[in-house]
């Protein structure tokens, strides 16, 4: 699946390609998967060895997913250690999402990988850009974190926030668009 993302990168993925069609199968096996997790109730063991299979990598124990989660495609997600991802979080992760170690995400946070292309004739395509979340970040709730953005070490995303541009390390960001209101400074 590395290589799938590498081939998605700065690219048009446009309407009818077999590029577009590979990503489809992916995405439909997913969609199987996440139905799964989200339609009964699993012990915490399980809901790592769903997410295990979802992402197609090992994810650690000391990863907690409060569910319902989404994911469109899956493959292109990777978890680090000791992360809190609560209820109704949706990855859009086709262009690839990181979350590294004590990461916090709040309930109905969004992070969107995917663009859709800004010619009419070729709305329909796709362009992807990954996200990372950098270690002991927090999302607040129902966040937005759009295409081709880090996401500072200590850094807060407050509730509701939608983030159009990086942000920095130990700051604290809210709005629409997202916009630095602090620096965070260890007391």
């Amino acid at each position: 699946m590395i290589d799938l993302q590498k081939r998605l990168i700065d690219k048009e993925i446009l309407q009818g390609s077999l590029l577009l069609d590979e990503i489809h199968q992916v995405k439909q096996n997913n969609e199987q998967l996440i139905m799964e997790l989200n339609t009964n109730y699993h012990s915490k063991k399980e809901v790592i060895k769903y997410l295990s299979e979802i992402t197609g990598k090992q994810v650690d124990s000391t990863v907690e997913v409060s569910l319902p989660f989404y994911s469109d495609f899956g493959k292109h997600i990777t978890f680090g250690k000791n992360i809190f991802i609560n209820l109704n979080v949706t990855f859009v992760d086709l262009g690839g999402i990181t979350i590294e170690d004590n990461v916090l995400i709040g309930p109905g946070a969004r992070l969107v990988t995917v663009n859709h292309l800004i010619s009419p004739k070729k709305r329909r395509g796709l362009r992807v850009a990954p996200i990372c979340v950098k270690e002991n970040a927090w999302i607040g709730a129902n966040a937005t974190i759009l295409s081709g953005l880090t996401i500072g070490e200590n850094a807060i995303v407050a509730a509701d926030s939608t983030v159009t541009k990086d942000v920095p390390a130990n700051v604290i960001v809210a709005g629409n668009p997202a916009k630095q209101i602090r620096k965070i400074i260890e007391e």
